[in-house]
């Protein structure tokens, strides 16, 4: 048995989305625990600092963009894993948009095409081309970062709650499919997180006090208190997870 469950030591890890944010925290918990992890978001120089810091710190990383919304940015990012790296081990899906705050109502075409492409389609083939990477290797590890939205919609986030409940059934047809295959994959819904991605939430007091109230500890989560629960999931200790949706509200798993 395996000294260390969360040991990454050799694994390669994409983490998209990871410029900031709960991505960031992702990226850097990873790296500390010894995977070699591909930092991807839109903007490269973003990628970047945050690559640049975890090599700082000791750990081994490097920067890829990637417009998850983009299906030629997404060949991109796999033809060059595939070439420098000829397997991939994790692939966490963390990028994410929510373009429109409003009533469901005056939600307009564009607002539901650009969520709809990243949080669903871009979730789904960044999953197909992580999991042909990993049939061949006869295992890995994907999680998605869904939401609590999935669950319960979110005042003001239609659209956005519509495709978070998306990839939670998503993540259960790659785990029963895939899970033959070696491939296990488990989905992560986040509470109310303290992000940038979050500012409208944090900025209305009346919104940010009903979602307050209904968190179990009564308040909002940090970043890092979402990275731990996917480092659980893509090592060791979480091997026996596969279709899993684990709720993580306020800090308090679920």
């Amino acid at each position: 048995m395996p000294s260390d469950l969360f040991d990454l030591s050799g694994k390669i890890a994409l983490v998209s989305g990871a410029s900031r944010g709960i991505g960031e925290a992702i990226a850097r918990l990873l790296a500390q625990h010894g995977a070699h992890v591909i930092v991807s978001s839109r903007k490269i120089d973003d990628c970047s600092a945050v690559a640049g810091a975890i090599c700082e710190a000791g750990g081994s990383a490097e920067a890829f963009a990637c417009h998850v919304g983009n299906l030629e940015d997404i060949t991109r990012l796999f033809e060059h894993i595939r070439s420098a790296h000829g397997r991939l081990d994790i692939c966490v899906n963390n990028a994410a948009t929510n373009p429109y705050f409003g009533h469901v109502l005056d939600t307009d075409l564009g607002a539901y095409n650009k969520t709809v492409d990243v949080n669903i389609r871009g979730y789904f083939f960044m999953s197909i081309e992580a999991g042909k990477l990993m049939r061949e290797q006869g295992s890995g590890a994907i999680v998605n970062t869904a939401s609590v939205n999935a669950l319960q919609p979110g005042p003001m986030q239609g659209i956005y709650s519509i495709t978070k409940a998306a990839v939670v059934n998503m993540t259960k047809v790659f785990a029963k499919e895939c899970g033959g295959l070696g491939i296990r994959c488990n989905a992560l819904l986040p509470g109310l997180t303290k992000t940038k991605f979050a500012g409208a939430l944090f900025d209305n007091d009346d919104i940010y006090k009903i979602a307050v109230q209904g968190i179990p500890m009564g308040r909002h989560a940090e970043p890092e208190e979402m990275a731990g629960t996917v480092l659980y999931l893509v090592s060791d200790a979480g091997s026996y997870t596969n279709g899993e949706c684990i709720v993580v509200d306020g800090g308090m798993t679920i």
